[in-house]
């Protein structure tokens, strides 16, 4: 990033804007004050920049203005969206024919759940910018989704008073580049008091844009630990998409997906629906790929790479989740924040010996222990798939081989349902392993089609993932 312009303090950001003359625009903000709008007018000048500030908190006085949308949420996508068109359609409308021919205009939008007193409510906020690349261009939209974590709603104010700033001077001075956009969100900030989530890019300038690939770099920016995707390709809320849902997981690195990936999930859903209350019509069901290796560390995969397997679990109907969890009490920890209900996470064999692996709780104070007292607090259960051993025999969880000071350990959590097993459908389906198949494909078309579900198979061969020819 250039450091001339990152180091840039908000009110900087915000007078350099104050000062142009070409750019002008509408600062509409419901439910947490007028944060954004106060950072321009104390740097100075903003007489030349904004045209108009609002505050529409009256549900009826909102709706009025801004119509009521599908979902009847106030604060949601869809909302800060009307609010977007609305007011840019507005400013355009009135001042268009008055201004200069040169003026690129704005409308920042922001509808804001911020602390209440007296309630845990989920504090969080939709942001966005419509906004001219260039005069008399056709606007382009980003939208960002927000969590805040400061205990105060004066202080969650303040943050989203420097994620505005910050998206409108991105939105004007990187937009030929959305990585440095997300970059920059939280200048000026210090670690932990916010998430990003969830970015979205659209409209003509953006048409290139695989919003896919921006939302991982979300990750890799430490703007959040996970993303998700719907089985359409669209970016998911977690919140949205887990709230109050059973979860059923299984990680992989799905690169292809398998039949044998395939059988697991099935599988495990058969298992988990025996549960009491659990259905899939009340189910979350998704596939998670970590950036992270063995180690903690980022495996450095090619977002183009994590793409094409995110879009090969979507053609099977699956939601993902790409995140940089290594350790499974983590990955559980990140679902324990929407839902109370159960959590099912379905692994191999080989997944367990990893988990009973002292080595792999390196930096963990209270090591294996504290490992599985956060792994399985409550609601939790692993379903465990089978494995042929090296004499083709069928090995299930009950079989399981831990170092001998942990047995005791395992027989607790075998006897206490924590674990249980699952079937496979067939035998021969432990005979495809992922690298066999990528080896395969550079030579086109061939035995590995077998080894993949018909669609997945499709996917690969139009869009020639993994380094496929024909």
């Amino acid at each position: 990033m250039d450091k001339q312009v990152s180091s840039r303090s908000t009110s900087q950001k915000a007078l350099r804007i104050n000062l142009d003359e070409k750019k002008y625009g509408t600062i509409v903000e419901i439910g947490a004050g007028q944060e954004v709008a106060r950072q321009f007018f104390i740097a100075g000048a903003a007489a030349g920049t904004i045209a108009k500030t609002m505050s529409a908190y009256d549900m009826v006085f909102s709706d009025a203005i801004y119509g009521v949308q599908a979902d009847g949420r106030y604060v949601s996508q869809a909302r800060v969206q009307a609010m977007m068109e609305q007011e840019f359609d507005l400013v355009v409308d009135r001042v268009g024919e008055l201004r200069s021919k040169s003026s690129r205009y704005f409308a920042y939008a922001a509808t804001v759940a911020a602390k209440s007193f007296g309630r845990k409510n989920e504090c969080h906020a939709w942001l966005g910018i419509r906004i001219q690349m260039y005069p008399g261009a056709e606007p382009s939209d980003i939208k960002v989704h927000v969590r805040m974590f400061d205990d105060n709603a004066e202080a969650q104010q303040q943050a989203l008073g420097v994620i505005g700033v910050n998206l409108i001077y991105a939105a004007y001075f990187y937009f030929e580049d959305p990585k440095k956009i997300i970059d920059s969100l939280t200048d000026g900030m210090k670690p932990n008091r916010v998430e990003i989530d969830f970015i979205d890019f659209r409209g003509p300038y953006f048409l290139d844009v695989d919003n896919r690939a921006k939302n991982l770099h979300l990750i890799r920016s430490w703007k959040t630990r996970a993303v998700m995707f719907k089985p359409d390709g669209s970016v998911a809320i977690p919140a949205e998409l887990l709230y109050k849902k059973n979860i059923l997981t299984i990680r992989g690195s799905f690169r292809p997906v398998t039949k044998l990936n395939v059988d697991m999930i099935e599988q495990g859903q058969t298992s988990f629906y025996e549960l009491k209350d659990v259905s899939k019509e009340n189910t979350a069901v998704i596939a998670e790929i970590s950036l992270n290796d063995m180690k903690g560390n980022d495996a450095q995969m090619p977002e183009k790479d994590i793409v094409a397997r995110v879009q090969l679990l979507n053609s099977l109907g699956y939601n993902v989740m790409v995140s940089d969890y290594t350790r499974y009490f983590s990955l559980r920890a990140y679902f324990r924040q929407y839902t109370k209900l159960q959590i099912g996470i379905v692994v191999g064999m080989v997944n367990i010996k990893q988990i009973f692996d002292e080595a792999s709780y390196k930096g963990v104070e209270g090591g294996i222990m504290e490992g599985f007292g956060k792994l399985f607090p409550d609601n939790t259960k692993m379903f465990i798939y089978p494995e042929l051993d090296d004499n083709g025999q069928l090995n299930d969880f009950t079989l399981v081989k831990v170092p001998e000071h942990l047995r005791f350990l395992y027989r607790h959590l075998l006897e206490n349902g924590f674990l249980a097993g699952i079937e496979c459908s067939d035998n021969n389906l432990f005979s495809i392993y992922s690298r066999d198949l990528l080896k395969q494909l550079p030579s086109g078309r061939g035995e590995w089609e077998d080894c993949v579900p018909q669609k997945v198979a499709d996917e690969i061969i139009e869009h020639k993932f993994f380094g496929y020819r024909d």
